[in-house]
């Protein structure tokens, strides 16, 4: 089971164990079972209040799951991603961006950073 630790400006940081390749289960939803007060909006992938920044600690390979239609989309609004990272992430089939929205990421087996904003 991987460890993710969550660190915010505002928050002390709160590291919980997740259980690996969870197909139902995204971030954000983990986080607010876990008391961690990421923002959210519409927690379907359409606007950016869920942006967080991944960093994967554990150094086993590709993380997170893959990006959705949905968040390549809001990603690229918000400047985050250019269409080369898409197109390389397709051909590769690894996640190359640090960002990425909570309401639709999934995580695999790696243990991973998320920092995210706090008002």
């Amino acid at each position: 089971m991987p460890n993710i630790t969550f660190s915010s400006p505002l928050h002390k940081d709160k590291t919980i164990y997740m259980p690996a390749g969870s197909l139902v289960k995204t971030v954000l939803v983990m986080a607010k079972e876990n008391h961690i007060p990421i923002d959210f909006g519409c927690e379907n992938g359409e606007c950016s209040t869920c942006l967080v920044k991944v960093t994967n600690l554990s150094n086993k390979g590709p993380m997170a799951g893959p990006l959705t239609d949905r968040e390549i989309t809001v990603l690229k609004q918000e400047g985050k991603i250019t269409q080369a990272q898409v197109d390389a992430m397709k051909v590769n089939d690894l996640v190359t961006t640090e960002w990425r929205l909570a309401c639709q990421m999934v995580l695999r087996d790696e243990d991973l950073l998320i920092e995210y904003p706090s008002k």
